[in-house]
């Protein structure tokens, strides 16, 4: 899964040089998200004196700040478009490194129920999720490294915390808190999918060989075997969207009672007019920028589980490779 494409020499290029870009580039749009905070903090200021003192701010000055986020923005639209372009070619890249290496041990695996699916439909996914959750990670990272320090400095405007009183720094503080309450909470709830995914994919698997054996064989496939094995499909998939049922309860119930926090955390200091709204609005993104990163597991965890199941079963794959290649040698020493 990861020597193929990262020690193959075949692959420098992509895997080692290919990977250097994409963080450098996630890096730069991770740049131009402090700059687009930094905005947001002028211009809020800019509506607030407006609002508040009629015809003190001029057309030509509100348009001016509008046009200074297109600009901006517009940075950002082109490094995203071509950064997605790029991942698409790296991320089949990968797959082909991949499928190669499969491939040529293929008469040592080729009895493995599901080999085929493994090989072309796995190893896609596989690049695919790691490529995504891989950005996603040192996105979070890069993310969480460029506006802590922001939301450090910002929480010298927030004085006290409600029927708390004052914590220095509190802000910061009740991000990390609210990430972790978030992630044990989903860690937790979602034990049992990772298992109940990969029993999932084998049932699955050996649905479609009865078919596919059935495309050549008139013996194959007949009705009283099918339906056996279509029914231990429908078993799976029920049993899993039941234990899904629950872990959807406790993933959006937390991702949507929690927007409010920051707003409650900030009560007495918005009530006491001790900020403008332009500081406001700054406070807000950075807290949701620094929660967002700590919440990695809490958003990723869907993808994890599948994640997990399809390691589990390429895993398998190379333990068989391995276990046959053991077995050459052992014959050829012998000989």
């Amino acid at each position: 899964m990861f020597k193929s494409f990262f020690l193959d020499k075949r692959w420098f290029h992509w895997s080692i040089l290919g990977s250097a870009l994409i963080l450098y580039v996630t890096w730069y749009k991770v740049e131009i998200d402090v700059k687009v905070n930094e905005w947001f903090g002028s211009f809020y200021n800019l509506i607030q004196k407006a609002l508040s003192e009629p015809n003190a701010v001029t057309f030509e000055e509100f348009f001016a700040g509008c046009v200074e986020f297109f600009n901006i923005v517009s940075v950002y639209i082109i490094i995203a478009v071509m950064l997605d372009f790029f991942v698409r070619h790296y991320v089949f890249r990968w797959r082909t490194a991949m499928n190669d290496y499969y491939m040529s041990h293929w008469n040592k695996i080729r009895h493995i129920e599901g080999a085929s699916q493994r090989i072309q439909e796995d190893t896609m996914r596989f690049a695919r999720i790691m490529e995504g959750l891989g950005v996603s990670f040192m996105r979070s990272l890069m993310t969480l490294v460029a506006f802590l320090p922001i939301l450090w400095t910002l929480s010298e405007h927030v004085t006290e915390l409600p029927w708390i009183g004052e914590v220095s720094r509190s802000l910061v503080y009740l991000a990390i808190l609210s990430a972790l309450f978030g992630t044990v909470l989903l860690a937790i709830v979602g034990i049992k999918l990772p298992g109940l995914e990969f029993k999932n994919q084998k049932v699955e698997a050996a649905y479609r060989k009865e078919l596919v054996f059935g495309e050549d064989h008139d013996d194959r496939a007949q009705p009283e075997s099918v339906k056996e094995l279509f029914q231990n499909v429908r078993k799976n998939y029920f049993n899993l969207y039941r234990h899904y049922l629950y872990f959807d309860i406790a993933k959006w119930s937390y991702i949507q009672y929690t927007v409010i926090v920051p707003y409650i955390a900030l009560g007495p200091t918005i009530v006491s007019g001790a900020i403008t709204l332009g500081v406001l609005q700054q406070i807000l993104r950075a807290f949701g920028k620094v929660e967002d990163s700590f919440q990695f597991l809490v958003h990723s965890w869907s993808t994890i589980v599948e994640l997990m199941s399809i390691y589990k079963r390429l895993k398998g794959f190379e333990e068989q490779i391995e276990i046959a290649i053991n077995a050459e040698q052992e014959a050829a020493t012998d000989q």
